[in-house]
């Protein structure tokens, strides 16, 4: 059974390496049939989270944003895929804000099940994506319907496009393509 599977790219920066990640689960996950909808961050307006809390009063952020827009894909999806650069062993500012601000997802019926991290960083190491993957964790840690199905990683990639034929593009169409 087809899934609708959101993808969110939040590297600001063209033709981004985690972004081509991205496209490559995307292309994969369409080869099987899902409904895919990409976004990308880099045209986006979001603001911090203010710490409110009124979103968990009335279902959504206060603050009029493009992060409303988003909170409502992702509530809708059945399976949210994050991809993002690694900055100083973490994920990216944007990616993190972006969290912050779908708290008024805590309380919905979401839909979404699945979750996988795709990330690139110029650092190729061992565990230079633990950070990032900690972060999300604790993200899903909050929806006890969610887990994290899997990451890929590229690492050893800096410049923009040269991930191009770097092995972690195959493994991200292959898992985008596992998703049934």
């Amino acid at each position: 059974m087809a899934k609708k599977v959101l993808v969110l790219s939040t590297s600001l920066r063209n033709k981004s390496n985690s972004e081509m990640l991205a496209e490559a689960f995307k292309k994969g996950a369409e080869a099987s049939g899902n409904t895919v909808e990409m976004v990308s961050l880099k045209d986006k307006s979001i603001a911090f989270c203010s710490g409110c809390l009124a979103c968990q009063k009335i279902g959504r952020c206060v603050i009029q944003d493009d992060a409303l827009a988003i909170a409502d894909q992702m509530e809708k999806a059945e399976v949210i895929v994050w991809a993002t650069p690694i900055y100083y062993y973490e994920m990216s500012g944007q990616m993190k804000t972006l969290i912050d601000r779908t708290n008024s997802l805590f309380p919905s019926d979401y839909a979404f099940r699945d979750i996988y991290m795709l990330s690139a960083a110029a650092e190729d190491g061992e565990g230079v994506d633990e950070g990032a993957v900690h972060g999300l964790n604790g993200w899903i840690a909050c929806y006890e319907k969610a887990r994290l199905k899997g990451t890929v990683f590229a690492g050893g990639v800096n410049e923009g496009g040269e991930i191009d034929s770097h092995p972690a593009l195959k493994k991200a169409y292959e898992m985008g393509k596992s998703i049934q």
